[in-house]
């Protein structure tokens, strides 16, 4: 099997080796996946391998669905599973190490309707208040809010950023979405209006938009903690995350008559399909603005 020249990991016996890391090469470059996605798929099948010691060649169907019998998982991380394992037996196809997916055997675990938590607008000024705007380090709390929601940004988007990609006259941000794919978001003015507040005071001359206190690109991880710490100084109880203000963004924008594909454009998904979610979270203001605009009214 090639290697073309990729660093070779040491990973289970029972694969041959570099064969996890040609395959993240694949997802990663000829895939285009994103880095989280691409150590998620890896990470599934690595333990895959690892708890049931099978030769990648030789794994079955029915090895499969023993494995996921064994295993106390939702449906929605079953599913996820599957996807791991079917794109690289797909992958081991491609470099013709087999013949057949053993997954096509496999069905797929049926998912119900995923609607994600939504804040109302009440909820998301009160966590954007509950942050007091005084020094640096809480600008940039505030500034990184105002962003997640008024942009609609992943977490990783909104750490990403750099201070070029914030075009103020113009009003709109560029992003590095999924896949390495840039889009143009525009900026409100609350969001503008922090960041600027926040790159007036911050202490560091670097290009990198959200940074730590030591000056180093802040993490996910940190601004997963600075949503749930506000979300409770606001006395808002409900499980929340980053990417909460994200839904709730679509979602407002939705019920207050954005259409769809604009949506589609703004949040970066690939599929309307992913976006029309958010019809079903306010059902009655679609009705409403269909009714209002129904030629036979």
């Amino acid at each position: 099997m090639k290697t073309g020249g990729i660093c070779q990991e040491t990973g289970p016996s029972f694969l041959p080796m570099g064969f996890l890391d040609q395959y993240r090469y694949y997802l990663k470059v000829e895939r285009g996946m994103s880095p989280n996605t691409v150590a998620a798929y890896v990470r599934d099948v690595k333990d895959f391998f690892t708890v049931t010691g099978l030769d990648a060649p030789a794994v079955s169907s029915g090895d499969i669905v023993d494995y996921l019998a064994a295993r106390d998982m939702s449906k929605r991380s079953q599913a996820r599973l599957l996807s791991s394992l079917r794109s690289f037996f797909a992958w081991l196809i491609l470099e013709k190490e087999r013949d057949d997916n053993p997954c096509d055997g496999v069905d797929f675990p049926k998912l119900g309707r995923y609607l994600p938590e939504v804040l109302s607008l009440e909820e998301v000024t009160a966590i954007l208040e509950s942050v007091v705007p005084e020094g640096w380090q809480r600008c940039r709390d505030r500034a990184i809010l105002e962003v997640l929601y008024g942009c609609g940004l992943r977490v990783s988007e909104a750490v990403g950023l750099r201070v070029s990609d914030v075009f103020f006259e113009e009003g709109f941000v560029r992003v590095i979405g999924k896949g390495d794919k840039q889009r143009l978001v525009p900026l409100g003015e609350m969001a503008a209006e922090a960041v600027k507040r926040y790159l007036d005071l911050r202490p560091f001359d670097t290009d990198t938009l959200f940074v730590s206190k030591s000056g180093r690109p802040l993490s996910r991880i940190t601004v997963f903690n600075l949503v749930k710490t506000q979300a409770m100084a606001a006395g808002i109880h409900k499980e929340i995350s980053p990417h909460t203000f994200r839904h709730s963004f679509a979602t407002h924008l939705v019920e207050n008559g954005a259409d769809l594909r604009v949506v589609q454009e703004m949040l970066g998904h690939e599929s309307i399909l992913t976006t029309e979610i958010y019809t079903h979270i306010d059902s009655r203001t679609w009705q409403r603005a269909i009714l209002d605009h129904h030629p036979r009214r």
